[in-house]
Order: C-alpha cells, then sequence, then structure tokens
C-alpha cells in the first residue's frame, strides 16, 4: 500500500485478499502474518495510558500527529491474533486526517471482512474497542484543529 491510497482502496484491496484465502483459517492465519509486520513498539509507548481496554489481550496504541495533520498510528499486543487485528487497522487507518478516519464506516468494512464472525465474542470486543481508541484519537485531533483554527 502506497501513503496515496485511499482508505477504500486500502479495502478494496484486503477484501480482495480475502477472499483468495477462502476458508477461516486462512484468513485469521494472514491476520496474523500482518501482525508480525508491525514495527516494534518502544517501551515509552508501552504505557497504561496506551492500553486499550476491553480485548482479551494487552494492546498498546500510540498515536502521533503527522505532516498535514495525519494520524499516525503506532501498536502492539502480547497475542499474536490481537496483534494481526490492530495491524489490519493500521493499514486502514494510519497516515490518514481525523476527516477520513471519521468519515470512514469501520462496521461495515469489518463487517464485509468478516472479521467479527471468525473471532470470539471477546475478541471480537476487543477489535471494536480498537477501532473506537482510533475514532476517540481522531475526534479529539479534530476538536484541537478547530480550537486552533487550522482546519480548513
Amino acid at each position: 500500500m502506497t501513503s496515496a491510497a485511499s482508505i477504500d482502496t486500502v479495502l478494496a484491496e484486503l477484501i480482495e485478499d480475502f477472499d483468495l484465502l477462502g476458508d477461516w483459517e486462512g484468513r485469521i492465519e494472514y491476520v496474523i502474518e500482518l501482525g508480525k509486520g508491525l514495527a516494534p513498539l518502544a517501551d515509552a509507548d508501552r504505557i497504561e495510558a496506551n492500553k486499550v481496554p476491553g480485548c482479551a489481550a494487552q494492546v498498546w496504541l500510540a498515536v502521533r500527529q503527522g505532516p498535514g495533520g495525519r494520524l499516525l498510528f503506532l501498536a502492539d499486543s502480547d497475542s499474536a491474533l490481537s496483534k494481526g487485528n490492530i495491524a489490519l487497522l493500521l493499514r486502514l487507518y494510519s497516515g490518514r486526517s481525523p476527516a477520513e478516519i471519521l468519515g470512514f464506516d469501520a462496521r461495515a468494512a469489518l463487517d464485509r471482512l468478516g472479521l467479527p464472525s471468525a473471532l470470539t465474542r471477546q475478541r471480537a470486543n476487543g477489535l471494536n474497542a480498537m477501532v473506537g481508541r482510533i475514532r476517540d484519537a481522531a475526534m479529539a485531533a479534530s476538536r484541537a484543529e478547530v480550537v486552533s483554527g487550522t482546519r480548513p
């Protein structure tokens, strides 16, 4: 994926990959492989404030402000599947503007990928918590833009 690819283009690529894999065992293995590609998370980011509550495993999600107000997300987990789930979300969301993040229907996208139905209830709740944390960061960044007057 290039940084210029739209969020819908990235979703379409993921859907194509998932469709090619066929069964859920292959899809879950693919998600776990995505997690193996995450950059290591610095110890300084492994703090309580960056933990995502509601996950079956420990998940850390750090946010940085990038060029043009874009949000860059860094993450890790102590579970291979949770790490894969957050890696998938980072492919969709990292490097996007707050407006792009807030304008994207994550629930519909995840349903299209079939992820929630392939996960246990607790893992599906964790996935929703990860999306919620990303959206919260986008809302906070969006409010900060309005307050500082940097929003177009």
